[in-house]
C-alpha cells in the first residue's frame, strides 16, 4: 500500500511465493529421502566385481540372519565351521539407526548389517541384520543386496524370530512349549522345510517378509524359518531352537556337529547380558 501520492509499489504476487515454498519443500524432501537411501559396500577386492550387472558374486547358498537371536545362530553353529571374512555391510538411517560409515579396506565387526564369504567355499554367503529397517526401506533392502549376487543356481535360507504374543492358534497359548520354529517357503523349494510349515492365519511382516517375497518373485528358492520365543532378549534356548536348519542339505555339506558351538553361544549372551547391563 502506498504512503503518500505518487509512490511506486512493487508488485506483490501470492504465486511466486507459494512456488519458491514449493521448491524448498521439495528440496526438504530430496534430502530426506537421501538419508533414508539403502547402500552396501564392498571390499575393495569385491568392489572391482560387482559394479557391473554382468559380473555378479558367485553364490550357491545365501543365510540371512534377521535379529540377534538368529545372528546368534549363525555365529554359534554355522560360522564356527571354516573361516569366514566380510565382504560388505550394508547402510542405512532411519528413526532408530544413525548411518554407520564403513571403511573399504576393513569393515567393522560389530556393525549391524555385515555380509561374510567362507573363504573355503566363496558361493556362500551370509547376511547378520541385527539393525531396525524402516517400512519404507524394506524393499530396498532386498533389491539392493540381491542384485550384486548370482541368482542362477541359488538358495536362500532366512532366520527371524518374534515374541509368541504375535502367533494365533486354535490352541492356549500358555499350553504350547516355547520357544517354537515355523517355516515358509516360496513356490521353487523342493526340499521340505525341517519344521511345521506356519499355520493359517499367522502372518510375517518385516524384513524376513520382505526378503521372502522378493525370492517369490524373482522365482529364487527360499525358506524362512521363524522362531516363536518368550524372551525377546539374546537367548540360548531361542537360538538352539534353530537347530532343525542345520539338517538343510546346503548346510550339511560345510556344516560340522563341534563341541565349540555351546561355548560360542554362551560367550555371546554373557556378552550381550554385560552390554545390556551397562544401559539399565
Amino acid at each position: 500500500m502506498a504512503t503518500f501520492f505518487g509512490e511506486v509499489v512493487s508488485a506483490f504476487s501470492r504465486a511466486v511465493a507459494e512456488e519458491e515454498e514449493e521448491e524448498e519443500d521439495e528440496e526438504i524432501r530430496r534430502e530426506l529421502a537421501g538419508r533414508r537411501d539403502v547402500t552396501i559396500q564392498w571390499s575393495s577386492e569385491n568392489r572391482s566385481s560387482t559394479d557391473h550387472s554382468a559380473s555378479l558374486l558367485p553364490c550357491s547358498t545365501f543365510l540371512i540372519a534377521v535379529g540377534e537371536n538368529a545372528a546368534g545362530f549363525l555365529k554359534s553353529f554355522v560360522q564356527c565351521c571354516g573361516s569366514w571374512e566380510v565382504v560388505g555391510a550394508v547402510t542405512l538411517c532411519n528413526e532408530r539407526v544413525q548411518r554407520q560409515h564403513t571403511s573399504e579396506k576393513q569393515f567393522p565387526a560389530d556393525s549391524s548389517c555385515v555380509l561374510y564369504r567362507l573363504t573355503s567355499d566363496p558361493t556362500i554367503l551370509s547376511c547378520h541384520c541385527t539393525c531396525h529397517v524402516a517400512e519404507d526401506q524394506l524393499f530396498h533392502w532386498a533389491e539392493k543386496v540381491f542384485e550384486n549376487i548370482q541368482k542362477r543356481n541359488l538358495g536362500v535360507i532366512v532366520l527371524s524370530s518374534s515374541s509368541v504374543t504375535e502367533y494365533k492358534s486354535s490352541r492356549s497359548i500358555p499350553s504350547i512349549p516355547v520357544p517354537f520354529l515355523r517355516a515358509l517357503k516360496t513356490n521353487t523349494v523342493q526340499e521340505l522345510p525341517h519344521c511345521q510349515l506356519l499355520e493359517q492365519p499367522n502372518v510375517i511382516s518385516g524384513l524376513p517378509a520382505a526378503v521372502l517375497t522378493h525370492c517369490q518373485v524373482q522365482q529364487i528358492p527360499a525358506v524362512l524359518y521363524h522362531c516363536y520365543s518368550d524372551v525377546a532378549a539374546l537367548d540360548t534356548l531361542t537360538v538352539e531352537a534353530f537347530k532343525p536348519v542345520l539338517a538343510s542339505r546346503s548346510l550339511k555339506s560345510f556344516v560340522k556337529v563341534t563341541t565349540q558351538s555351546a561355548e560360542i553361544l554362551h560367550q555371546l549372551v554373557d556378552a550381550n547380558k554385560i552390554q545390556s547391563n551397562l544401559y539399565t
